[in-house]
């Protein structure tokens, strides 16, 4: 099982955006020396306790010059947003500096970002479906044509080309997601905050799709996490952090902005941020968010127990991401959480793996 940093970069008040920027930074070379394989951070924009991730690139930049063999990884790109040639340019440029590094979802979008992007919500699918396929054209034909509704291009190629190649990954809530992933055999990633059962016909579907395509299911499980080695002392350090985490997650729309109708939502397919979901999510009391499963806050024997218990109901994990600097928690929190987490969690799943191996060695 590989073991992952999953960050939103949350920003509450009280830190300004560059102290954020440089605490994520010296996150990401503390996971690289202590033994994460990768560090994940989403693309979003317009809405701070969400995300003020708004150009991975430059993050990763300065990163990769502080670290020695962590993977960057982009979760994800938001293709609506992008012209996906310069997109796959810009992709293929970071692979060429530091080959081997660069991993990188490809998605939509979250329901709120049309409307301050300037873009039709009823147009955003159309966009996202034909800048993707535009975009893996780019990343692996030497040169390509397209004939679509938003792009021409006629006998295009994009320089310098990509080394390697990607580990893709999807992620959302809808059945669509999880059929295209199986499709192109990318990687699953599981939304944050949500238990095994609230996805499970999804992660079904996917299997069942995987095995149609010849694919191989690749899940990643991401949850909140907060350790100490004494149970009520991680309860109380985590407890605002944890809450703001919910709160900001629901920020876009608990705050002033408007959706766009809720006929052209449904109709766009994003009828999920209609139904109150993350708004009850943010409402839930700390204790419920703990014993429900929607975080991890406890000893590391804990954290092992909540891992083994996903391990066991999910078929095709392959990697469990833990989100450490949320909801305005201090810089110092996040170290001692990757710590732990590495020191005490980590070891355990590699040394049962090194185990159940040696029989059919023998």
């Amino acid at each position: 099982m590989k073991f992952s940093i999953y960050s939103e970069v949350q920003n509450f008040p009280g830190k300004s955006p560059a102290r954020q920027y440089r605490e994520v930074i010296e996150q990401v070379v503390h996971a690289d020396r202590v033994g994460f394989d990768a560090y994940s951070a989403i693309e979003h924009f317009f809405f701070p306790k969400f995300s003020i991730s708004a150009n991975p690139f430059a993050l990763w930049s300065a990163c990769a010059q502080l670290t020695k063999r962590i993977t960057f990884r982009t979760l994800g790109h938001v293709l609506p947003y992008h012209n996906p040639t310069v997109l796959a340019s810009q992709i293929a440029q970071f692979s060429q500096m530091y080959p081997g590094r660069y991993e990188f979802g490809a998605l939509r979008g979250h329901g709120w970002i049309p409307a301050k992007a300037g873009i039709s919500v009823l147009e955003s699918r159309d966009r996202y479906e034909e800048s993707l396929d535009i975009l893996f054209k780019a990343l692996e034909e030497e040169r390509f044509s397209y004939d679509g509704q938003f792009y021409k291009i006629d006998d295009a190629h994009i320089v310098p080309r990509p080394v390697g190649s990607f580990r893709v990954f999807a992620g959302g809530t809808s059945d669509r997601t999880y059929e295209l992933a199986a499709e192109r055999g990318w990687a699953i990633v599981v939304p944050p905050l949500l238990p095994y059962a609230a996805l499970k016909d999804q992660l079904d579907l996917y299997r069942t799709k995987c095995a149609e395509h010849g694919t191989t299911p690749d899940i990643v499980w991401i949850h909140a996490c907060y350790l100490d080695d004494d149970r009520d002392t991680a309860r109380r350090e985590a407890e605002q952090g944890m809450k703001n985490f919910l709160a900001g997650n629901a920020s876009p729309l608990t705050g002033d902005d408007k959706l766009p109708p809720a006929e052209e939502m449904n109709a766009a397919g994003y009828g999920f941020y209609l139904a109150g979901i993350l708004e009850q999510l943010a409402a839930t009391p700390y204790e419920e968010m703990i014993e429900g499963d929607i975080v991890w806050v406890g000893t590391p024997a804990d954290v092992i127990e909540r891992i083994e218990a996903v391990r066991d109901v999910c078929e095709g994990l392959t990697e469990v991401s833990i989100t450490v600097n949320p909801g305005g928690f201090a810089h110092w929190q996040a170290i001692k959480a990757q710590e732990l987490f590495a020191d005490r969690v980590m070891p355990h799943f590699r040394t049962a793996a090194v185990e159940e191996a040696e029989p059919s060695l023998a």
